[in-house]
């Protein structure tokens, strides 16, 4: 069994039958990972199959039947004789008949782990981002999220896309139907935030700044309203924990308090009903 991998399910189909020499009818295949196109190019996958010609599937269904034996009817005496004879007999069929069997080509287990390791340091080494200049970034970026947004049906004034500091993207939707892109409890604002992040940060090593409609400027005002008698209960106790935040307000919130005590202990924890909180406390709290 052979495997083909192009970028979509005919290209594959097409190899196989070129390599095979034979209609497509005439083979058996298998799909091991349907195709698929990603987002900007994050996701991609291509489509693998395997492929068999039907008449060398029947021959190698074909198989002997293995004898089985119970304990009591093996006597190690025979066995050996039998091991021996074998032996023997199979060393003289070699140099009198070489015997050729038509036998599906297989991948031996050391190939297979060597292009396992080999596809492991491919990936680690795609992992390593030569930043690029400011202003071929910029430009990428904003090439890139125009090409998003510009059949879509929502009235969006021109995206402003620039650097918020060294390492951040500060991108900006503004217009007259920019607050669609919030959605219902900030949903659609999520999503968005976390396909332009995956992409920006692997391709680009940079965070991201995501405004929509002045939406994270709110959440920003709401959060740090919240966290003003918060921060003076940590001043008297020492320690706070937040009450559940969700999405952006946990890192809005993390951030100020990170701010306002450098030499304390301040990280995201996530209790058993799968809520995350911000925890400001003792650095032993951390060791403990």
């Amino acid at each position: 069994m052979k495997k083909f991998e192009a970028k979509t399910l005919e290209e594959a189909y097409e190899l196989a039958k070129s390599e095979y020499r034979c209609s497509i009818t005439n083979l058996e295949i298998e799909i091991d990972q349907q195709p698929r196109k990603g987002f900007l190019g994050i996701g991609r996958k291509s489509a693998i199959i395997r492929v068999i010609e039907k008449n060398s599937r029947r021959e190698f269904d074909k198989k002997p039947k293995e004898n089985h034996f119970r304990k009591k009817d093996i006597k190690i005496e025979d066995v050996s004789k039998k091991i021996e004879n074998a032996c023997c007999n199979t060393t003289k069929e070699n140099h009198e008949k070489p015997v050729l069997k038509k036998v599906p080509k297989v991948e031996e287990k050391q190939e297979i782990f060597d292009n396992f390791y080999e596809v492991e340091e491919k990936q680690q080494i795609s992992q390593i981002i030569v930043r690029k200049d400011k202003d071929e970034i910029l430009l990428e970026v904003k090439k890139g999220i125009d090409s998003l947004f510009t059949n879509t049906c929502y009235e969006i004034d021109d995206i402003k896309v620039e650097f918020y500091d060294e390492e951040t993207l500060y991108i900006e939707f503004t217009g007259e139907d920019s607050a669609l892109l919030i959605g219902k409890e900030g949903y659609r604002y999520k999503a968005l935030s976390y396909i332009l992040f995956n992409w920006i940060n692997e391709k680009y090593g940079l965070m991201l700044r995501l405004e929509v409609a002045q939406f994270l400027k709110n959440q920003e005002e709401a959060i740090h309203t919240y966290l003003e008698p918060a921060i003076e209960a940590i001043r008297e106790k020492g320690s706070f924990k937040t009450k559940p935040l969700d999405g952006i307000l946990v890192h809005i919130a993390l951030k100020r308090l990170r701010d306002e005590f450098p030499n304390k202990y301040v990280a995201v924890k996530t209790n058993v009903r799968g809520d995350r909180y911000v925890l400001v406390n003792e650095y032993r709290s951390k060791e403990q």
